[in-house]
């Protein structure tokens, strides 16, 4: 093999370390865009929080709640607008129908049925 080869010893040697350089540079940016966050995104990269509830419920604090719970108490009528609410983002307990994580879920909600 002639020096300047395509196949001489030196052209391998420096193909072979271009290409691991390659792929720990395509690990890192994976990385980096996996946890990448893009204030305002509509297509957030990371999955959203789950977030949690706790409720005033026949004078009785009650929780933690998931999305789910929250929406079937509503659904039960057991937590309606005037209901007590707090999460971990307020600094009080509020009502329902000020806190805009649970009208969400009120609106999300089907209404009661009612076969006539």
């Amino acid at each position: 093999m002639t020096e300047g080869s395509f196949f001489s010893i030196d052209r391998l040697v420096e193909f072979g370390m271009g290409m691991t350089i390659a792929q720990q540079m395509i690990k890192t940016m994976n990385e980096s865009m996996t946890h990448m966050h893009i204030p305002g995104a509509m297509n957030s990269i990371e999955s959203p929080k789950q977030l949690f509830f706790y409720a005033m419920i026949e004078g009785k604090q009650a929780g933690p709640f998931s999305e789910q719970e929250i929406t079937r108490l509503i659904g039960e009528s057991k937590v309606s607008k005037e209901t007590y609410i707090w999460m971990p983002s307020l600094s009080n307990w509020k009502m329902a129908e000020q806190i805009p994580e649970v009208l969400k879920l009120v609106a999300l909600a089907p209404p009661p049925f009612n076969q006539k």
